[in-house]
């Protein structure tokens, strides 16, 4: 699912040149949020991200400190919902501006944002994310991998 989105993302962000989508290989310096111990730095990285393109002046080799404005995170037969969720909520209350968890067992995508009501996709639904990517669209069963006979 994540190389599917990626590619749908890079489709439509490269031929416009809004950002950069990056895969889980990319990561992001988060300052902790902890008051007690707000210097220490935290490396993460979503499964998938989009960073608009006024907010990286220089391509980086290395990781960043900034936080993406879109970050998803994809469920994994083994992985629980709960950790998922927080990580989205600690990247949004950093300033993410959205937060998908995408969770193949259930075939559903959930669209987060901070201190607003999660909401949830499935197949039939389009997502769209007009406040990052003006004009892009992507239903979801497109995110499912193909079944061949």
């Amino acid at each position: 699912m994540g190389t599917r989105l990626i590619t749908f993302l890079n489709i439509w962000v490269m031929s416009r040149q809004l950002g950069r989508v990056t895969g889980s290989s990319a990561g992001f310096i988060l300052l902790n949020i902890e008051e007690d111990d707000s210097e220490k730095r935290n490396l993460r990285s979503p499964e998938v991200s989009f960073v608009r393109a006024g907010r990286l002046k220089k391509t980086k080799c290395d990781f960043v400190e900034l936080v993406p404005d879109l970050m998803v995170e994809i469920k994994s037969k083994s992985d629980i919902i709960k950790p998922l969720e927080e990580k989205i909520q600690l990247f949004l209350q950093l300033g993410s501006t959205i937060g998908i968890l995408i969770d193949p067992d259930k075939l559903t995508l959930t669209v987060y944002q901070l201190n607003q009501a999660s909401v949830v996709m499935q197949n039939g639904d389009t997502l769209t994310l007009p406040d990052l990517l003006p004009g892009w669209e992507l239903a979801i069963s497109e995110l499912w991998p193909p079944e061949f006979e």
